[in-house]
């Protein structure tokens, strides 16, 4: 197995470890490795390997494709994958020109956002209205057209990042100029596409949409959306269980995922249909995937995106925890050949066992509303002063959060994710449960981490 590994996506040491379990790992880093996995991964794997350190000229190398084919060919890989959004279109790429298992020639409709939207509305499936945009011009040209609010997005970004509302016509110009400004920055810590060259000069503007919790919950504290994990194998779309979200930080950032989500059967049942149309029509092949659709009154939805990998952050391991699945050996088991027993239909909340849920810890409050001193990020803190339901076990993610002593950066609405300070992992009783702890985690952390000195913030 020739492993990709780019930022983004499940942990690398959960990855890593699943992986080597069922497959001989060759690993092909793009991005650095985290700190907490260098060592692990280097005796997980038969060979670690940079750009850098393959052999070939500097344009071979920059050819990504080319590049993941050379290696998949010089290690003898009969299957190569990723889980990093912005590697999945060049791995695609690579396994059709190798003859190997992959998402498919069609992997790019499912990352390139407008290409996404186009496919949808030819379906005369439901999603906001929406326009491409590539220069300021269109998007002058869709906040006249379309009912507002509206948000713009990068077509080929992930993370929450570059996004932003915009109210009035007005407001268009420094929601262009921000929006690409967060893309540039973004490229420079290695949060962009890989293959698709000047991929942060697409843009997607579309209708927001009002979303509902009361219709589709029995109490309150959960987000209007939720998020169907999924795998497609041999073009048949298997889903595998739905995740329940918080509300969003504004502008749509994601605070926590809880598995699984807490719904009526034939709520699942409707919000799985939607979902399978979404992935069919992409006309995906063989990759993990992970829609994100939002609810709306009297039964509404409307699709939000898919993406042609497992969902990010701590989704895999959630669903292994929960439900006793292990996602990612069992798509290395099917990409190599081998037998798998997908799920025949969406697993439920009566069969799991408990729940679980990540946290992105943001500076923000359980209002959205910034915390008003700068605070330094002590997780040692967090378990021994927040106090958790009976049975409720706290852990966090090494490799996706800062150093213990950090100073924790501001919350910057238009960067999204990129300014989470740690990523957390719950595991609970009940998913009710993980959402009650989650509220009581986020409204005590601005009183529980240290204050900043003067000194550590200006530095």
């Amino acid at each position: 197995m020739l492993l990709v590994h780019a930022k983004g996506g499940p942990p690398l040491g959960h990855v890593l470890s699943r992986t080597a379990a069922r497959a001989e790992v060759h690993l092909l880093a793009l991005s650095a490795l985290p700190p907490a996995v260098a060592d692990p991964a280097r005796r997980l794997c038969a060979t670690v390997v940079t750009p850098d350190e393959i052999p070939g000229d500097a344009a071979h190398r920059s050819d990504l494709v080319s590049l993941i084919v050379s290696r998949a060919e010089a290690v003898g890989a009969d299957a190569v994958l990723t889980f990093s959004e912005y590697a999945v279109v060049a791995v695609a790429e690579a396994c059709e020109t190798l003859g190997l298992a992959g998402a498919g020639g069609a992997a790019a409709l499912a990352r390139d956002k407008r290409l996404m939207r186009r496919t949808w509305l030819q379906h005369g499936l439901p999603q906001p209205e929406f326009r491409p945009v590539a220069t300021e011009a269109d998007l002058h040209a869709a906040a006249r057209e379309l009912p507002g609010p509206l948000l713009l997005k990068a077509a080929w970004s992930a993370g929450s990042t570059a996004h932003q509302i915009i109210r009035s016509p007005h407001e268009a110009s420094a929601a262009w100029a921000r929006s690409r400004d967060v893309m540039a920055e973004s490229a420079q810590l290695g949060y962009a596409e890989l293959h698709v060259a000047e991929a942060d000069a697409d843009f997607v503007v579309e209708q927001i949409v009002t979303g509902t919790v009361t219709d589709w919950f029995d109490e309150p504290g959960w987000g209007d959306y939720v998020s169907v994990e999924g795998v497609v194998a041999d073009g048949t779309f298997h889903p595998v269980c739905l995740s329940g979200r918080m509300p969003t930080v504004e502008p749509f950032t994601e605070r926590a995922s809880i598995t699984p989500a807490l719904l009526a059967q034939d709520a699942q049942d409707r919000i799985v249909d939607l979902a399978r149309r979404a992935v069919d029509a992409l006309g995906l092949r063989d990759c993990g995937t992970h829609t994100e659709i939002k609810l709306g009154a009297d039964g509404g939805m409307w699709l939000i995106e898919t993406a042609a990998r497992f969902g990010g952050a701590m989704t895999v391991p959630q669903i292994e925890d929960v439900f006793g699945l292990d996602l990612v050996g069992m798509l290395v088991d099917h990409l190599l050949g081998r037998p798998v027993d997908w799920p025949e239909q969406a697993l439920t909340p009566e069969r799991a066992r408990g729940a679980a849920g990540s946290l992105v810890v943001l500076a923000v409050d359980g209002d959205g509303e910034a915390w008003r001193d700068r605070k330094v990020w002590d997780f040692p803190s967090v378990s021994a002063d927040i106090p958790l339901s009976r049975g409720s076990e706290l852990s966090v993610v090494a490799e996706s959060s800062l150093t213990d002593g950090s100073v924790v950066p501001v919350y910057d609405p238009a960067a999204g994710a990129n300014t989470m300070a740690a990523l957390c992992l719950l595991s609970a009783a009940t998913p009710r449960t993980v959402l009650r702890d989650f509220e009581a985690l986020v409204d005590a952390l601005p009183q529980v981490l240290p204050a900043a000195r003067p000194e550590e913030v200006s530095a």
